[in-house]
């Protein structure tokens, strides 16, 4: 058994590992457990310390000798101390949201907020704002006296909390509530943080409304499960250096520019530079549709090809910490961004248009580079955070890794 460990149902995608060795430079498991073997888990205790995840943090209060005043206030455990063979039951899950709030600059004090679900850390979430001194805490569930039949009744909340799973890989995309309905939201927090931009912080962002993803949460409360482990302090500055550490880890290099302008040879440098998957969007089309792009486009035409494009799109833009080349006209359809930008540093590959090949691209040959530029550049633009002009592929992805450090 793991001296230390991460206990749940589904853990395949976790990033406990690597943060608990970032912080505290220990090894740290992942057991996945069944409900039915929690008493055996339990009895053996030969263990100095465990995180708990969905969705035992209530399951395991009865397993622990005593609790800490937290843990016991808001009836939630997620992490467990082992010592002489006692058990103590502790809640880092508070400590976790608290700083990502403070962090993210939101205020909550004196504003209505609407927690999204009431199970897992859902209880948590509820006392830090009222800690914060938020006017009230509405929790909002399927089956709850507040639900999404009659969450129009709320729409005048400030502050919008989903503490559901919702939206959480593999099921990107998804959302509980559309935030246009909330004319005086100021704050959006979502504690999913796989992908990192969820579809209701994407939409936060499209509508200009403050906002923070789950990933902080996460660092925080692991360095605060750390410091429980080890009896050592861990400080904020470390928190946000191991933070940071994780986040180019999990994000993606996304390249999007006009065809022949690179992408595909400057994503082979970056994998070389970086040891990161690679996925080419037009690589995955042809394998997907068993035939070459200029064929497709002469057996379907465009809008066929965008479609498809798309319906790839969504399967490798969930994948983090790899690099993702698109097709020249990824931007032509606007629902490709967000596919793009859950997950991604979006990088424009700008090169002048006399050097762009035209051989084997059927839309570069059907239409003068200029009538597309003019059209695609304002979108590469707008889409993209970074932007690269270099005339070498090789230049172009060390650029990139130096503005990403």
């Amino acid at each position: 058994m793991d001296r230390y460990a991460l206990i749940g149902r589904k853990l395949s995608h976790s990033h406990s590992p690597m943060l608990h060795r970032l912080l505290g430079g220990y090894d740290y498991g992942l057991h996945e457990l069944e409900p039915c073997e929690l008493d055996g888990f339990f009895n053996k205790r030969d263990f100095l310390g465990i995180n708990v995840t969905v969705p035992y943090k209530k399951a395991v209060i009865p397993y622990c000798d005593e609790l800490s005043e937290t843990a016991r206030r808001i009836g939630s455990v997620n992490t467990v101390v082992c010592r002489d063979r006692k058990l103590k039951g502790f809640n880092t899950d508070y400590a976790g949201f608290l700083k990502s709030v403070l962090r993210s600059g939101i205020d909550v004090k004196n504003r209505k907020c609407i927690v999204l679900g009431n199970g897992g850390v859902a209880p948590t979430v509820r006392a830090v704002l009222s800690d914060l001194g938020a006017s009230e805490a509405v929790t909002v569930s399927r089956n709850g006296s507040v639900n999404y039949v009659n969450l129009h009744e709320h729409f005048d909340a400030e502050i919008i909390v989903n503490a559901t799973p919702v939206g959480m890989y593999p099921n990107n995309g998804e959302r509980l509530v559309d935030l246009a309905k909330f004319p005086h939201c100021h704050g959006v927090f979502d504690l999913v943080y796989n992908p990192l931009r969820t579809a209701l912080i994407c939409q936060a962002e499209q509508l200009g409304i403050p906002s923070c993803g789950g990933l902080y949460m996460l660092a925080a409360q692991a360095a605060s499960a750390v410091e429980l482990f080890t009896g050592n302090a861990v400080s904020d500055k470390k928190t946000d250096e191991v933070y940071t550490e994780l986040l180019h880890r999990v994000l993606n290099i996304v390249l999007i520019g006009m065809p022949g302008c690179g992408k595909t040879t400057t994503a082979k440098e970056l994998c070389k530079l970086t040891g990161r998957a690679l996925y080419d969007s037009d690589s995955e089309l042809e394998k997907r549709c068993k035939c070459t792009i200029p064929e497709y486009f002469e057996r379907y035409g465009e809008d066929a090809f965008r479609c498809l494009e798309t319906e790839v799109l969504v399967d490798i833009t969930k994948n983090v910490g790899c690099i993702v080349a698109t097709g020249g006209g990824v931007v032509t359809k606007s629902e490709n961004y967000e596919l793009l930008h859950q997950n991604g540093l979006i990088v424009y590959l700008n090169r002048g248009l006399d050097s762009l090949p035209t051989e084997g691209r059927p839309l570069s040959q059907a239409t003068s580079l200029e009538r597309m530029a003019a059209v695609r550049t304002p979108l590469y633009e707008a889409w993209s955070e970074l932007e690269i002009n270099t005339e070498s592929e090789r230049r172009a992805a060390e650029m990139i890794l130096e503005a990403m450090r």
